[in-house]
C-alpha cells in the first residue's frame, strides 16, 4: 500500500500563484509514474499533467505554459506549481500515483484525498 498525502491547495486571486504537493510513503517500487488531476463541479476528473519515471512531463492544453509537474525522488514527492491562475482552475485537484517493480508488468494505481483549489476574487 501506499499512502498519499495533498496538501497546498487553498483560495487564491486570478492570475495568482499556488504550489501543490503529494508525499508518498509506504511500498513505493523502484517505478514510479505520478500525475495530478482535477476535478471541477458537475464536471468529470481530467488530467492536468503527469510526469514519468523518466521525468518526462505531459500537461493539458488549458494549463500548457502556467502549470509546472515536477517531482523529488529523494522526498517521493510530486509537485504541481500553478501560476496565472483564472476561475476555471477551480476545482478539486488530486494526485496520482503509480508504482511498479523493475521488470514487472503489474503496477498499483493510487489517489490522493484531493485539496480544494479556488481562483477567486
Amino acid at each position: 500500500q501506499v499512502q498519499l498525502a495533498e496538501s497546498g491547495g487553498g483560495l487564491v486571486q486570478p492570475g495568482g500563484s499556488l504550489r501543490l504537493s503529494c508525499a508518498a510513503s509506504g511500498s513505493i517500487f523502484s517505478i514510479n509514474n505520478m500525475g495530478w488531476y482535477r476535478q471541477a463541479p458537475g464536471k468529470q476528473r481530467e488530467l492536468v499533467a503527469t510526469i514519468s519515471n523518466g521525468g518526462s512531463t505531459n500537461y493539458a492544453d488549458s494549463v500548457k505554459g502556467r502549470f509546472t509537474i515536477s517531482r523529488d525522488n529523494v522526498k517521493n514527492t510530486v509537485y504541481l506549481q500553478m501560476d496565472s491562475l483564472k476561475p476555471e482552475d477551480t476545482a478539486v485537484y488530486y494526485c496520482n500515483w503509480n508504482t511498479r517493480r523493475y521488470g514487472s508488468r503489474t503496477s498499483y494505481d493510487y489517489w490522493g484525498q484531493g485539496t480544494q483549489v479556488t481562483v477567486s476574487s
